[in-house]
């Protein structure tokens, strides 16, 4: 019982700051509609930094202690600690009390091939960050701001770099998150795994974010029945979740239609598998060949960065016009036309940043290959492991984005 009660506490809290705003604005289009008077609260919410994510880890303890699975913490300030863990406070990952509280009652000493292996985690994030995202965001920011100038063309280039932008972007602070905990002995939950290379959205979200998306799954999926209470009752709690994590992410119609998104693309995936069989079977299609694989790929991210043009444009409105933008406004001839152009970067900085991704793309395919990264570069001869730290400094420093009237230090997931 006291579990339940400390469960609605959580959300209302959390259901409080992120969707108030929302549920009036929503009440006030009826009222309108109705020629009623709005609603106008005499106050103002500033969101806590970081609420989603340790309001969502204070559930997972709870949870976990009322199931039997941990015992309760004891101690309020080791409790304190594992809510607010600073390096993963902001942005993630949510952590499990199966790992994290358990870590912070053990000792931890010095060793420094974990505190060198954690420093090179660091600035691999930071590199992601600050090279990539950083670069990519000046051409989603000049675009995706100034909608009425630009073509569909624009927008596709656009969203792909967006996708690549969010997905740097948060990998980057969790992977700076799990460098800084290392080096002070713990180890945080991995929360990206090449998920732009998935064959299927369920994959995708196996690999995207996954502290996140195993965190619905276990607290919400399971509980709401998952998939023991027959197919449509499983295809409907498939859709709540999608639908709850659009509204986790943002209290506005944009982020509930992403959600949306997700949501159809996961149950039409699932009840439609026997069907592709069936057509491959009919067609003589092999599905195991490298070439059906990368057709699946390349699906599979299309729909995924589809559904981030809603993600991204600051309305639904915005985001409808850029899809009509795209489908109808295209004008492909503009790629041999200086496509790039007035679109925020110039030509040093386009191969820059594509040559970044694909420095990106090889680390890729090595961690998806289960090439264990850290493990070669320890194998390696001194002068050549050192000789590739710094290279990644160097780039670091000299072709980070910074300057005058850049944030340069603000994160993507900070909002949420």
């Amino acid at each position: 019982m006291k579990s339940k009660f400390t469960k609605s506490i959580l959300l209302a809290i959390l259901f409080f700051f992120k969707c108030f705003w929302f549920t009036v604005d929503n009440i006030n289009a009826v009222l309108h509609y109705l020629n009623i008077s709005p609603v106008k609260p005499g106050f103002n919410i500033i969101l806590p930094v970081g609420i989603s994510f340790y309001t969502f880890q204070a559930l997972g303890y709870t949870v976990d202690v009322y199931r039997g699975e941990i015992e309760h913490e004891k101690n309020p300030l080791r409790y304190a600690l594992f809510v607010s863990f600073f390096p993963q406070l902001v942005a993630g990952p949510i952590e499990r009390s199966k790992n994290l509280l358990i870590q912070l009652k053990e000792k931890h000493t010095f060793n420094y091939d974990r505190v060198a292996n954690g420093l090179v985690l660091m600035l691999w994030g930071y590199f992601l960050k600050l090279v990539i995202a950083d670069r990519a965001a000046i051409v989603v920011d000049t675009v995706y701001n100034n909608i009425p100038s630009y073509f569909g063309i624009h927008f596709i280039i656009a969203t792909f770099l967006f996708s690549i932008q969010i997905y740097c972007d948060f990998a980057s602070y969790t992977t700076i998150a799990r460098g800084c905990a290392r080096v002070m002995g713990f180890e945080l939950m991995d929360n990206f795994n090449v998920p732009y290379l998935s064959k299927s959205i369920s994959e995708f979200w196996s690999r995207w974010h996954i502290s996140l998306s195993t965190w619905f799954r276990d607290y919400l999926y399971i509980p709401l029945g998952g998939n023991r209470k027959g197919v449509l009752r499983k295809y409907i709690n498939l859709m709540i979740v999608f639908i709850t994590s659009g509204l986790w992410h943002g209290a506005s119609w944009n982020f509930v239609i992403w959600g949306l998104l997700h949501g159809i693309f996961r149950v039409v995936g699932e009840a439609g598998k026997n069907t592709r069989k069936l057509l491959c079977s009919l067609a003589d299609i092999n599905r195991e060949t490298r070439w059906y694989h990368a057709f699946q790929i390349i699906v599979t991210f299309i729909l995924v960065m589809f559904a981030w043009i809603f993600f991204r444009a600051d309305t639904l409105s915005n985001a409808l016009f850029i899809v009509r933008k795209i489908f109808l406004d295209t004008r492909l001839w503009l790629i041999t036309d200086n496509v790039f152009e007035n679109i925020g970067l110039d030509t040093p900085n386009i191969l820059l940043l594509f040559a970044s991704i694909t420095v990106l793309g090889f680390f890729d395919m090595l961690k998806i290959s289960n090439i264990s990264i850290s493990s070669k570069l320890s194998d390696m001869h001194i002068v050549l492991r050192y000789s590739l730290i710094l290279a990644l400094l160097f780039a670091v420093l000299i072709f980070g984005i910074y300057g005058p009237g850049y944030n340069g230090s603000q994160f993507i997931y900070f909002q949420f």
